[in-house]
């Protein structure tokens, strides 16, 4: 391609709207362009390097044994209304009307899609397991779409879905998925990590995401420094350590004025908040429900929400609370009825803990659950894993950081069978229902996630496996016909040798030519100057580190394709 051509405008300055690194840097290079909120054209460049992840995708997916299909987008509103999920997905499902006034959606997910395709043709067990799997465009209507291709309402996905005949099937489709999506992300370079996670809206028991590390990631990694566990902080917990008894003192009310909050009890009593019992109320499905945590600890929703399978979740507002007495930061278990009381595991195991009195504002010292001061109807872990806390699997200690997923792997089981009857005959000739798992790539995101990690002050740094293109010559000075005949003959020898070449031949000055070059992020940049020329050799450039050398004209196609196929290497799994 010559740049003469090629669609890329570029941006000096960055755009207002722009947050993270790889929204700027993908709008500065001319890589996408914002059509309304959370809604982006591909140019030629993302384009580009968009289909190269899909490609690896593709590869990743059919050595496994997947076949690709493409289902439609919109999707009618009875095949989510028969799995239940119509009403429950929530407002994220775009949800749209023909000219008749029938519903249906955008599709953000096609599990009900497959499953019909899977319940209309497919009988026996001897069909299974198969591996179906699309590259297609989803749509999810969020309330806040930003940080470019990271959340925004339109997106690129490849989703798989396995069909076994049994939990061990799932296990071996599961296995094999994992597999692939640890070479697909290796193959684009990305530094990754697979965590255990939380199934959200899709259902089933058992997941993974695939999280790339980044400081710009959405979500909070939970790992050990000593060995391998890891995983988000949605679902990472741990059983209660062990306590040792105390004597269990009288209970005893005592005024703490102006103490709204745990830090203000522990304060005002001269206590550690790990002594203090905090009260949440919260509205599950507009049903009142309480929640016991220890005070130096963060409930979480999630696992809150997954133990009540409830479709809403939130705090319980102040104007229902500051009733008969009662005020909200003073709010506590004992005398309560009525009312489910849910505790996080370490509760119950608490000595002599400081509760609100639900009188004023009072707090209630060495209330002590073993006692019978107050009822718990159920435990469960309902606390998030800290930092620095005790690994739950060795005698490491937790440690934090941020990623940004890219991929997420399901199963399913029979969560979908169940409710669409999706069952085949058995050798016996019983029917039963498939067993089944999905399996999603953001390749959007795989992009954005990319150059976040990769990148400096100047722009881009792509891998080699996913660069737009892999090399630009940039002749110094376009009105010199030594340099300028130097440089298209070397363009001409690299296109049809198969290197991926861009030739900077725009009449602009030298300088504005490496700038961009190292916005767009081009792993290589052959540059035609007189001075090296006259010594019969080019200057090579390397992106990744700035490494600089001279290579002989005659030298530069085998050089550089030795050069792209070791970086290529550098990402591949054996």
């Amino acid at each position: 391609m010559k740049a003469s051509n090629m669609f890329a405008p570029t941006l000096r300055e960055v755009p207002a709207d722009a947050e993270i690194i790889s929204h700027k840097l993908m709008l500065r290079a001319g890589m996408i362009r914002k059509t309304a909120s959370g809604v982006y054209t591909y140019l030629p460049l993302a384009w580009r390097s968009i289909r190269k992840i899909e490609e690896i995708v593709r590869q990743e997916m059919d050595a496994k044994g997947g076949q690709e299909v493409l289902m439609p987008a919109v999707q009618p509103a009875e095949i989510w209304q028969e799995s239940g999920r119509w009403n429950v997905y929530g407002a994220e499902l775009w949800r749209v009307k023909d000219r008749n006034g029938r519903d249906f959606c955008l599709g953000p997910t096609h599990e009900e899609m497959i499953s019909m395709i899977f319940r209309n043709d497919v009988r026996s067990y001897k069909q299974l397991p198969q591996l179906w799997y699309q590259i297609q465009t989803k749509y999810r209507d969020e309330r806040r779409p930003r940080f470019g291709l990271m959340r925004s309402r339109e997106f690129i996905m490849k989703d798989l879905y396995s069909f076994d005949l049994d939990e061990a099937g799932l296990d071996k489709s599961y296995n094999l998925m994992y597999d692939a999506y640890n070479r697909v992300f290796t193959r684009c370079g990305l530094n990754f990590r697979p965590v255990e996670a939380d199934s959200g809206a899709i259902g089933g028991k058992g997941s993974h995401e695939f999280m790339a590390l980044a400081d710009a990631g959405e979500s909070a990694i939970l790992y050990c420094d000593t060995c391998d566990w890891a995983a988000t902080d949605e679902i990472a917990g741990r059983e209660p350590l062990p306590v040792e008894p105390e004597e269990m003192l009288p209970m005893e009310k005592v005024d703490t004025p102006s103490c709204g909050t745990v830090e203000d009890v522990a304060k005002f009593l001269s206590l550690p908040t790990n002594r203090i019992v905090k009260t949440m109320y919260y509205k599950a499905d507009e049903q009142l429900v309480i929640v016991l945590v220890r005070g130096d600890r963060r409930i979480n929703e999630i696992k809150l929400q997954s133990l009540l399978g409830c479709n809403e979740l939130e705090l319980a507002d102040n104007a229902s609370l500051s009733t008969g007495g009662q005020k909200v930061g003073y709010l506590g278990p004992v005398g309560v009825d009525k009312i489910k009381i849910y505790a996080d595991n370490e509760v119950p195991l608490m000595y002599n803990v400081v509760v609100g009195a639900n009188d004023g504002e009072r707090h209630l010292l060495n209330v002590n659950y073993q006692r019978g001061d107050f009822r718990i109807d159920q435990t469960a872990d309902l606390r998030y894993l800290e930092e620095g806390e005790q690994c739950p699997h060795c005698q490491g200690h937790v440690k934090l950081a941020r990623g940004i997923e890219v991929g997420q792997i399901f199963k399913l089981h029979t969560k979908y069978s169940d409710s669409l009857h999706v069952n085949y005959t058995a050798e016996d000739g019983h029917e039963r229902p498939v067993v089944m798992g999905c399996y999603g790539i953001g390749i959007g995101r795989t992009l954005a996630a990319v150059i976040e990690q990769s990148h400096d002050d100047d722009g881009i740094i792509w891998p080699m496996p996913v660069a737009p293109y892999q090399a630009v010559i940039i002749p110094v000075n376009d009105r010199e016909t030594e340099l300028v005949n130097t440089a298209e003959n070397l363009y001409t020898e690299l296109i049809a040798a198969g290197v991926e070449v861009v030739l900077d031949n725009r009449q602009e000055r030298a300088g504005v030519k490496f700038k961009d070059a190292d916005l767009i992020g081009y792993p290589v940049r052959i540059t035609v100057g007189a001075k090296a020329l006259a010594r019969g050799n080019v200057e090579v450039r390397l992106r990744q580190n700035g490494e600089m050398q001279e290579v002989a004209v005659a030298e530069v196609k085998s050089w550089l394709q030795d050069y792209i196929a070791a970086e290529i290497a550098k990402c591949s799994i054996n």
